[in-house]
């Protein structure tokens, strides 16, 4: 019995790391469900006016007039034989910052006509926090406007808009034209049942290899 003691030490912490693991992931997968439930929710409602402080996963919608002669491209992007990027135009709003709206993809080429509406809109779509560039990032051409990391603050600066909004509003819509908007909220992946399995499938192992190796023993 006591040359059991040493291995049921170290293999009493291990089981006890993998269970708190498994549990973690379980947890981690009732909250995100939580969030994609929310984010059906608000896709498949109305849109809410855009606040001074949105909140995420909601749906919104805002008011004003297009500039589009300070158009910008952000980011690259494949689709089909085509390379594009997104087209990022200010929304010049009444009594409020103007803010940047991601109106969708379009080709490189603009071999496309592009609609640019005239006059008042509204546009409804999610909110797109602001990115920090990567070690790897390609380097963005202000004076070109052409942008690949989504920074709203060096974006609107860049536009002769240093007030803007920190963040984006990406259009959502089912346009077969250009600009192509998303057709749908972005959604965060959700492994987390995966990884549960694999922490307590590990456990459980752990646990099935020491009792055969300890009833072995015994048995000797």
């Amino acid at each position: 019995m006591r040359r059991l003691i040493l291995p049921l030490a170290v293999t009493l912490p291990a089981l006890v790391i993998l269970l708190g693991l498994g549990t973690w992931q379980a947890e981690r997968l009732g909250w995100k469900r939580d969030i994609l439930a929310r984010i059906d929710a608000a896709e498949a409602a109305p849109p809410v006016p855009l606040p001074a402080a949105p909140t995420p996963f909601t749906k919104v919608e805002a008011a004003g007039r297009f500039d589009h002669a300070r158009e910008a491209l952000v980011g690259l992007e494949v689709r089909g034989n085509h390379l594009g990027a997104r087209l990022v135009v200010p929304l010049l709003r009444d009594g409020a910052a103007p803010l940047l709206v991601d109106r969708g993809w379009v080709p490189l080429d603009r071999a496309g006509a592009i609609d640019r509406p005239e006059g008042d809109v509204r546009v409804a779509g999610w909110v797109r926090e602001a990115e920090r560039a990567g070690w790897f990032s390609a380097t963005d051409d202000a004076a070109g406007r052409r942008f690949y990391s989504f920074d709203p603050a060096a974006i609107g600066a860049a536009l002769g808009l240093p007030g803007a909004a920190p963040f984006a509003l990406v259009a959502l819509g089912d346009a077969r034209g250009l600009p192509a908007p998303d057709r749908a909220m972005p959604r965060p992946r959700n492994n987390h049942l995966g990884y549960a399995i694999t922490w307590y499938g590990l456990a459980a192992a752990l646990a099935g290899v020491f009792l055969v190796w300890a009833r072995r023993r015994l048995k000797e």
